[in-house]
C-alpha cells in the first residue's frame, strides 16, 4: 500500500495474478547405439555433428549411431542426448610410465579417455616442461604415425593438488585420462642449490627468506644463529652451519605442515659437482616437499643474492615430485619415439605395462539397448527416443513402454524396423509383435538410402529412417507447432536418395490401418514422411501430433504451476490457476493449436469447488481439468467430382 503524505496521485504496480507459463520444449532427441568412442553408460548432449564427431567418433560399419545424429542434424534438429552402449568386455587402451628414480617404480598411467579400440592407435610424448624443465613436464598427443599432435599440456607437475597437476590440467582432454601413481614411494626431499661457491657474509647483508614445504617464507638472520655464539660466516661450511641452525629453529606456520620439514632440514656443501656450493635439503621427503629461497625484506640486508640462492640469482630449485615425472621418449626421429597408447610394440627401459584397447564382444541381445533408456531418467528436456537401427519389435515395446512411464510420460520414440523388413507381410508381423502397443511411439518403414559419408562405398548404403524422422519432427515444431503432423510433402527427407523399397498406395493401404508409417517417394516432392500414426489403436490417440500436443501440455502446466505448490487452497488460488492456464491455452489457440473457432470450442480450464471439494482441500489437494480439442491431421483428402448439366443462356 502506498504511503501518503500529500495531496495528489499515487501509482502502484500489483501483481496480475496471471503467472506465465513457458512451452516446453518438444524437439531434443535422444539416440542410443555404439559409437567408435566417447563416455559409456551416460546422456550427453550435443549441439551438432561436429561436437557429435569429436566426442564419439565417426561412422561405423557395425552401427547407424553415427548416420542417425547425423541425419537429425541434416534435417532440422538443433540438440540431441548420446547414450554409447559397449560391449560388456570393452576396455580403455592404457600405458603406464616409470619415473626417473634410480630404482624406477610406474610414475602414471594414461587411459585413451573411454573404451574401445579407438586408444590403440593414439600416442604420446613427454618432454621436459617449458617454464621449469627440472620440475615440469610436457605431455603431447598424437594419432599414432602423425607428427601433428592432437593435443598438448605444457608445464604439467606431479605435485597433487597443485593448478598446474597432471590430472587437472588435462581433465578436459578430448582423448586421453591421466593417473599418478599414489603408491609410488620415490619422492625425494625438496632442495634449493647455490649457483656458485659462497663468499664470506658481513653484516648487515646476513639475512634471506625461506619456504620450506609450501608452509610459508620466514625470514633468517645468519648472524643470530644457534648454536651460540654464532659461527663467523667467512666459510661455505660456516655458513651452511648457521643455514642448517637458523632453519631448525623455526616454528611452521601452518597446522599442516610437519614440523619434520624443520626439525631434519639439511644445509650441505656439495661435494660432487657443482663442488662447493650450498644445498639446502627439506626434513621430509614427499611430492610437494621444496624449498624456496627469497631475497630479504630489506634489500641493504639481503644474503641470497651474495649465496646465489633462489632463481632469481641463478640457483636451482628442485621439487621432491621432479623425480616422478614420466621418463622422456627415446631420443629418435618421430614418430619412432613415440609412446603407442595400447600398442605392444614400445621400449621397456621408459614402460612398465601397456594394455590393448577393445570394442567388447559383439552386443547380440535388446537388453544393454533397453537398460541404457534408465540413463535417461534425470534428462527433463529429452522429448524423443530413439535406438537407430536395432529393428526389434521387443525394443520398440521397451522403448515405447519407457516413454509412457517416465515420471511425466514425456517422451514419445520413433521406432526402426529391422533393414529386412521391407515387405507388406514382414511390416505387419512386426507390428503385430510390438508389445505393449501405446500411443507413445510410432514406426516407420522403409530403411532410406544415404550416400556413404565416409566415401568407402561409390553406391548409396541403406540407413535406419529413425534419425531422419526425428530431425523432421524437430523441423515441423520450429516452423509449425507441435500440432502439425510431421508428415506430407513439406516433410522431405534431406539426405536421402532413395529408399529400400518404394511402396504402392496398394501396399501402403494394407499398413495404415495397423498404424505402420510408410515413407514414400513421389516425383513432385521427393522422398517424403507419409503416415503420422502411432502404434496403438486407440483412435482417441492414433495420431503422433494428438499424443504429442497431449505430453506438451502436460510437461508446460506441470513445470508453469509449480507456485502453486503450498499456496493457501482456496478460490484466489483457483482463480491464479485458471487464468494462468488460460492465458497459456489461448496463446497456442491463437497459433492454431486446436480445433475449433472459438476459445470455448477449443479449450477449457475449470478449477473451483466442484474439481476441489472440501475432502480434497483437507487432504491438501486442488483439482484443475484442463481440456482441449486436437488437431487431427487430413489423413484422407476425398475430392468428389460431378458433371455440370450444360445450361444455354
Amino acid at each position: 500500500m502506498a504511503q501518503v503524505s500529500y495531496p495528489g496521485v499515487y501509482i502502484e504496480e500489483v501483481p496480475s495474478g496471471v503467472r506465465p507459463i513457458a512451452a516446453a520444449s518438444t524437439s531434443i532427441a535422444a539416440f542410443i547405439g555404439v559409437a567408435e568412442r566417447g563416455p559409456v553408460g551416460e546422456a550427453v548432449k550435443v549441439f551438432n555433428f561436429t561436437e557429435y564427431q569429436n566426442r564419439y567418433g565417426g561412422f561405423l560399419t557395425n552401427s547407424f549411431l553415427s548416420h542417425a545424429v547425423y541425419q537429425f542434424f541434416n534435417n532440422g534438429g538443433t540438440q540431441c542426448y548420446v547414450v554409447r552402449v559397449a560391449g560388456a568386455t570393452a576396455a580403455s587402451a592404457n600405458i603406464a610410465l616409470r619415473d626417473r628414480a634410480v630404482t624406477p617404480q610406474t610414475s602414471l598411467t594414461i587411459f585413451a579417455n573411454s573404451p574401445g579400440a579407438w586408444g590403440n592407435q593414439l600416442a604420446v610424448v613427454v618432454a621436459n616442461g617449458t617454464n621449469d624443465p627440472l620440475n615440469e613436464f610436457n605431455l603431447s598427443v598424437f594419432q599414432q604415425d602423425e607428427l601433428t599432435p592432437l593435443e598438448r599440456f605444457d608445464n604439467l607437475s606431479m605435485v597433487p593438488g597443485a593448478p598446474n597437476s597432471v590430472t587437472t590440467a588435462t581433465a578436459a582432454s578430448r582423448y586421453i585420462r591421466v593417473t599418478p601413481n599414489t603408491a609410488n614411494t620415490n619422492a625425494q626431499a625438496g632442495t634449493s642449490r647455490g649457483a656458485v661457491a659462497p663468499p664470506a657474509l658481513a653484516s648487515p647483508r646476513t639475512r634471506f627468506r625461506i619456504n620450506i614445504n609450501g608452509d610459508g617464507h620466514q625470514e633468517i638472520d645468519l648472524s643470530a644463529a644457534v648454536p651460540t655464539p654464532a659461527p663467523d660466516l667467512n666459510t661455505a661450511a660456516n655458513i651452511a652451519i648457521a643455514i642448517q641452525a637458523r632453519v631448525r629453529a623455526l616454528t611452521k606456520l601452518r597446522t599442516s605442515t610437519d614440523q619434520n620439514a624443520f626439525a631434519n632440514f639439511l644445509c650441505e656443501v656439495t661435494t660432487t659437482a657443482p663442488i662447493g656450493v650450498l644445498l639446502l635439503t627439506s626434513g621430509v621427503s614427499s611430492p610437494s616437499s621444496s624449498v624456496k629461497v627469497a631475497p630479504a625484506a630489506n634489500s641493504t640486508q639481503d644474503a641470497a643474492g651474495l649465496l646465489r640462492l633462489g632463481p632469481l640469482n641463478g640457483g636451482v630449485e628442485t621439487l621432491g615430485g621432479a623425480v616422478l615425472r614420466p621418463r622422456t621418449n627415446p631420443p629418435r626421429t618421430p614418430p619412432d619415439n613415440y609412446y603407442f597408447v595400447g600398442d605392444n610394440s614400445v621400449p621397456t627401459t621408459e614402460v612398465a605395462s601397456v594394455v590393448a584397447g577393445s570394442d567388447g564382444a559383439a552386443i547380440t541381445t535388446d537388453q544393454p539397448y533397453i537398460d541404457a533408456f534408465a540413463k535417461l531418467d534425470d534428462k527433463e528436456d529429452v522429448s524423443l527416443v530413439a535406438v537407430p537401427g536395432i529393428g526389434s519389435a521387443a525394443l520398440v515395446g521397451a522403448g515405447m513402454n519407457y516413454c509412457a512411464n517416465r515420471s511425466l510420460s514425456d517422451c514419445f520414440f520413433i521406432g526402426d524396423m529391422s533393414q529386412t523388413d521391407d515387405t507388406v507381410d514382414e511390416a505387419k508381423n512386426f507390428r503385430n509383435a510390438i508389445t505393449p502397443k501405446n500411443s507413445y511411439g510410432a514406426i516407420y518403414a522403409p530403411w532410406v538410402r544415404m550416400l556413404d559419408p565416409t566415401g568407402r562405398s561409390s553406391t548409396p548404403i541403406l540407413a535406419p529412417p529413425s534419425g531422419f524422422v526425428a530431425g523432421l519432427y524437430a523441423k515441423t515444431d520450429g516452423q509449425r507447432g507441435v500440432w502439425k503432423a510431421p508428415a506430407g510433402t513439406s516433410a522431405a527427407l534431406g539426405g536421402s536418395v532413395g529408399l529400400a523399397v518404394n511402396l504402392t498406395d496398394a501396399q501402403q493401404g494394407n499398413l495404415n490401418p495397423l498404424n505402420v508409417n510408410v515413407i514414400r517417394q513421389f516425383a513432385g516432392s521427393g522422398i517424403v514422411l507419409w503416415g503420422a500414426r502411432t502404434v496403438t489403436s486407440d483412435p482417441a490417440w492414433n495420431y503422433v501430433p494428438v499424443r504429442r500436443m497431449a505430453i506438451f501440455l502436460r510437461v508446460s502446466i506441470y513445470r508453469g504451476i509449480q507456485w502453486a505448490v503450498f499456496e493457501p487452497n482456496d478460490e484466489d488460488l483457483w482463480s491464479s490457476l485458471r487464468l494462468s492456464i488460460g492465458s497459456f491455452m489461448m496463446i497456442l489457440f491463437r497459433q492454431g493449436a486446436f480445433q475449433g473457432a472459438t476459445p470455448t470450442q477449443a479449450f477449457f480450464v475449470k478449477c473451483d469447488n466442484e474439481t476441489t471439494t472440501q475432502d480434497d482441500i483437507n487432504a491438501g489437494i486442488v483439482n484443475v481439468l484442463v481440456g482441449f480439442a486436437p488437431l487431427k491431421p487430413a489423413e484422407f483428402v476425398i475430392v468428389k467430382i460431378s458433371q455440370k448439366v450444360g445450361q444455354t443462356a
